[in-house]
């Protein structure tokens, strides 16, 4: 059989790629089987581990978190969470773009305290402040804003590098992993996942 590029077959097959645009990447995961709401339970799952790990390095390798690793691990519980209850929910897409939104809210929260938290990793040794209190104590000795403000100030304990895997250190990980949640939650904001799927 010769191949014909004028044939109708051809020209309909193109079309429809040419106007299916953006949206055929998405079609093309779910007939390979992979939908929006298996994403969100691996999600969940995925901040689930995240925190496992977390604990993990915590109680058997004595890695103890700063209160910056605190405020991570919290807004990775929050999209856990908010991940699960999506999957469950499996709303329309209305109910989509607005989970995508409460995605992407924990997200850039985590991206400026990661942020923070690698900048002050990087810092010269002469420019890393003292050592200051435990989160427990601010939360009981100091208003709750000015708490915060001392924990996104930092202190000596988060300038410490503890533990790296592949030359990257724990909060570059989680900087990397809150982008990646808020492109998601971006994508889910943009509509990039149909009904359909």
């Amino acid at each position: 059989m010769v191949f014909d590029p004028c044939s109708q077959t051809t020209s309909v097959a193109s079309l429809k790629i040419l106007t299916e645009g953006p949206n055929l990447k998405m079609k093309l995961f779910t007939n390979h089987g992979i939908s929006l709401r298996h994403v969100l339970f691996f999600g969940a799952f995925a901040c689930t581990a995240m925190i496992g790990v977390a604990l993990y390095l915590q109680y058997q390798s004595d890695l103890e978190p700063c209160p910056l690793c605190i405020f991570q691990r919290v807004f990775v519980i929050v999209i856990g969470v908010v991940m699960l209850l999506a999957a469950i929910h499996n709303s329309g897409n209305t109910g989509r773009r607005i989970y995508g939104v409460l995605i992407m809210i924990p997200g850039i929260a985590g991206i400026i305290v990661a942020g923070r938290h690698v900048w002050l990793q990087n810092l010269p040794a002469d420019e890393v402040p003292e050592c200051g209190p435990g989160l427990e104590y601010m939360l009981q000795a100091f208003p709750f804003q000015e708490a915060l403000s001392m924990v996104f100030k930092g202190s000596g304990e988060c300038a410490e590098v503890q533990w790296t895997f592949l030359s990257l250190s724990i909060p570059s990980w989680t900087l990397l992993i809150f982008i990646g949640f808020c492109l998601f939650a971006l994508s889910l904001v943009l509509g990039r996942w149909s009904t359909a799927n």
